[in-house]
């Protein structure tokens, strides 16, 4: 079968598409998910053109191959992992930005574009695309579409889904679909593309995709608010989305996060606190609401309100958050990510719960969160060569989604179901729920072949 794949996969793709080395297809096996198993691919094809995808598709789809999308691999849910005799469809290759129209602010592009190269691009025109994940300077537009990615400005400008306009899919059986549209308005059928939005490679191959834009906004400016417990930043944060501001920006990093920030990158934040707030601002006047939210904080019970005097200040703020889940890894030789997104009035709940886990499992778990959605991302620290830390820390991880879901919330925000969550999916949906999105399945992939294993 394997001599049979490659020439038939072969007969059309060009030279240095096909991949069939095993030391050089390894290298694809997994994303950076810890904890989620990777089989061994039969080849990589790296294709550059939709017909080489549409030609792969139905070479899998007559020789009954499962197939594995994948953009950068920076996914945290085991969502882009081969599985044994695949075809891994890396789709990096592809990272033209096609088009970019300021009047109809959207931005065509190819899957393997990466978020940072396509936010300077449209810069340049005075526009703006928000989704920013974390890993923005590696992951694909692809990736972020497959997974429905957040970042850190989802508090004000939202998610992936909120701006994928439309969508060239290549289907199981090679066939190319185009959902949605390019104008500002559209509600013409189903909603085939948001549909594709978060479906993790496994109802179709997105090979182009029409995104929305935004005008530049004016240069954000930022705060740092310390607080005694994350019950204490919990209410800081009720406060503000009450009052009605409108942040670019609010997110929480706990003591166990600003330790780990400080030892990698010597940012000197506050060690002390339990629980450290940043907020921004790009409003007309970001100074302004700043010193009225520093106001709200310091109601709540902060022990100190920082605002930075420029965007250089903001911009080293803004570095520390990203740099957390990088400081994390860290800590110890493997991580576990959590991502259990929960109703905003619970977050002091969720990072009490968290340190109560923590304590029992004898275990490093450091939060951060995108405060201003609910969104939390715990982080277990352990000793991947020691099988009972090992057990400790998935045991952790499965207390941290039931937490997230006993206070009212949802197992993933932005990272995915993938590998990682599949069981806890089926818990959060339901018998029904579980059923009719089996059946999307079956309507779009009837033999199974698109990341099987994945999600369900």
């Amino acid at each position: 079968m394997a001599d049979e794949l490659t020439t038939a996969l072969a007969a059309g793709l060009p030279e240095g598409a096909l991949l069939t080395d095993p030391d050089v297809t390894d290298a694809y096996a997994r994303d950076m998910a810890g904890f989620s198993a990777a089989g061994a691919p039969a080849v990589v094809v790296l294709p550059r053109t939709v017909e080489e995808v549409q030609h792969v598709m139905r070479t899998a789809t007559a020789l009954r191959v499962p197939v594995v999308p994948q953009g950068a691999r920076t996914g945290l849910s085991g969502g882009a992992n081969a599985v044994d005799g695949c075809i891994v469809l890396s789709l990096t290759r592809m990272d033209r930005i096609l088009e970019i129209d300021p009047v109809e602010r959207i931005a065509v592009v190819e899957p393997g574009v990466v978020n940072a190269v396509l936010s300077r691009a449209v810069a340049e025109k005075g526009l703006y695309y928000p989704p920013d994940p974390s890993s923005w300077e590696q992951c694909t537009i692809g990736g972020n579409i497959g997974t429905g990615a957040g970042g850190l400005c989802c508090v004000k400008y939202g998610v992936t889904a909120e701006y994928v306009l439309g969508l060239d899919v290549v289907l199981a059986d090679g066939r190319l679909l185009r959902t949605g549209r390019r104008t500002a308005k559209g509600v013409a059928g189903y909603d085939l593309t948001r549909l594709f939005v978060g479906s993790e490679g496994t109802l179709g191959v997105v090979v182009e995709a029409v995104v929305a834009l935004k005008p530049a906004p004016p240069q954000q400016l930022a705060m740092a608010a310390e607080f005694g417990s994350a019950a204490a930043a919990c209410d800081a944060i009720c406060r503000i989305m009450e009052s009605g501001h409108v942040p670019s920006l609010l997110e929480l990093m706990d003591r166990t996060t600003i330790r780990a920030v400080n030892a990698m990158a010597r940012m000197g934040l506050p060690e002390t606190t339990e629980a450290l707030l940043l907020a921004a601002f790009d409003t007309p006047d970001p100074a302004a609401d700043l010193a009225a939210v520093g106001e709200l904080c310091t109601a709540a019970g902060a022990t100190d309100v920082v605002p930075a005097q420029d965007a250089a200040e903001s911009e080293m703020l803004l570095q520390a958050r990203r740099m957390a889940l990088p400081a994390l890894e860290k800590v110890s030789t493997a991580t576990m990510i959590d991502d259990v997104c929960v109703p905003r009035g619970r977050l002091g709940d969720m990072l009490e719960g968290v340190a109560l886990i923590a304590e029992k499992h004898e275990l490093t778990i450091g939060v951060c969160a995108h405060a201003g959605d609910g969104n939390t991302h715990p982080v277990v620290c352990f000793d991947a060569l020691d099988p009972e830390e090992s057990a400790r820390a998935r045991a952790s991880f499965d207390e941290i989604m039931a937490l997230g879901l006993d206070l009212g919330g949802t197992i993933t925000g932005e990272h995915g179901v993938g590998l990682l969550k599949k069981d806890w999916l089926a818990r959060e949906l339901g018998p029904v729920g579980t059923e009719l999105q089996r059946g999307v399945k079956a309507v779009f992939d009837p033999l199974g072949l698109l990341n099987p294993g994945k999600v369900f």
